[in-house]
């Protein structure tokens, strides 16, 4: 693992942060981190917007979104995006951004984390598996939903 630091999004980070690059065939399971950016200053009080530096390089995003009051438990404490540069996939920066915004939600008094993705071979799934997530349904969308005890 290398030696990463999370830095809250800034004027400074956010054009890095919207030009990280993924592995082809990922971009089909992430939105742009354009959008990400945009609707975490809609409502400052329940985004979490972070960049993962290593020196001056940024080399992930991470979004979370906490909203205690949600008639979605799913959408309580979660991951709302987060993105690793395809360089930096494998070298623990999404483990990194996850632990941090774990922390983050036990931090506001929230048990468990939860964060929604698509299935597919190239998906996300078997990373948030290996880090603890449990899958416990579907999204009205179709999505999994998994689940980590904090």
């Amino acid at each position: 693992m290398g030696n990463y630091v999370l830095e809250e999004l800034s004027a400074k980070t956010i054009v890095a942060a919207n030009s990280l690059t993924l592995k082809p065939g990922q971009e089909q399971f992430v939105a742009p981190t354009s959008y990400a950016l945009a609707e975490s200053y809609f409502n400052p009080a329940t985004e979490w917007p972070r960049v993962v530096l290593e020196g001056d390089t940024v080399v992930g995003f991470i979004r979370g979104h906490f909203d205690p009051s949600s008639d979605q438990p799913e959408f309580r404490s979660c991951i709302w995006r987060i993105t690793v540069a395809a360089t930096a996939q494998g070298k623990g920066v999404g483990r990194f951004a996850i632990e941090a915004l774990a922390q983050e939600a036990k931090s506001r008094g929230f048990t468990t984390l939860t964060v929604l993705w698509e299935g597919g071979d190239d998906g996300p799934g078997k990373f948030f598996n290996k880090l603890g997530f449990v899958d416990i349904g579907t999204s009205r969308f179709g999505e999994t939903i998994g689940e980590l005890s904090l």
